[in-house]
């Protein structure tokens, strides 16, 4: 169940669309606290920094799972991702994954975007985005570079309209899409574009669920 909570974290149309996310709709944070079964396990925050076209991303996520109160599993990431208006150019994560360890290093060259990790080097195609659940234009991709462990992930993104989100001041309208392939979840963007909710289902059947702190 664990591994598969780490997985569905570094993956992730409607009224958010590609336009409006390179209007960058956030602030100089996004927190959400990251529940399982209704309990809370850590959180997820991310710090965005802008200088003229370029941006840089930063990741926090720090998990702890309990079981009769003794911690069964650790989880922690942190990342960086540099970009240039809506272009990809470059990222460096460093994951302990309950003891197993992961650094990815990803940079855009005249080839495309090298990736290097614990398994080896690969060109990716220029058009690759990370999976990380911020940027809204990756529910129009079919690939995208795994953040944890520099694999690709194969993914299909379904739209299943409109609904309400509830974060922690209280709701929001959102666009809802299920990932489906490699990485399985719901996730929500607001009509700014903003990434406002994430949902998905451990192997075990527990519940993850993404509440926004704002």
């Amino acid at each position: 169940m664990y591994r598969s909570i780490a997985a569905v974290l570094l993956v992730t149309a409607g009224a958010a669309t590609a336009a409006e996310a390179q209007d960058q709709p956030y602030g100089p944070n996004l927190t959400f606290a990251v529940y399982r079964n209704g309990e809370p396990i850590g959180q997820h925050t991310l710090a965005f920094h802008h200088n003229g076209s370029d941006l840089t991303v930063s990741t926090t996520i720090d998990f702890a799972v309990k079981v009769l109160g003794i911690t069964a599993y650790r989880y922690s990431h942190r990342g960086q991702e540099v970009w240039t208006g809506d272009a990809f150019q470059s990222a460096f994560t460093q994951t302990d994954d309950n003891g197993t360890k992961y650094t990815v290093r990803a940079q855009r060259t005249a080839k495309g975007i090298d990736v290097e990790r614990p398994s080896g080097r690969e060109v990716m195609p220029a058009g690759t985005l990370p999976t990380s659940h911020w940027n809204v234009r990756q529910i129009a991709q079919t690939t995208l570079l795994n953040t944890q462990n520099g694999s690709q992930a194969h993914i299909q993104v379904t739209p299943l309209g409109r609904e309400k989100v509830k974060t922690a001041s209280g709701w929001v309208d959102a666009n809802h899409y299920r990932y489906s392939g490699d990485v399985t979840k719901d996730q929500w963007f607001d009509d700014r574009g903003r990434w406002v909710k994430t949902l998905f289902k451990a192997s075990d059947g527990s519940t993850i669920e993404y509440i926004l702190q704002e």
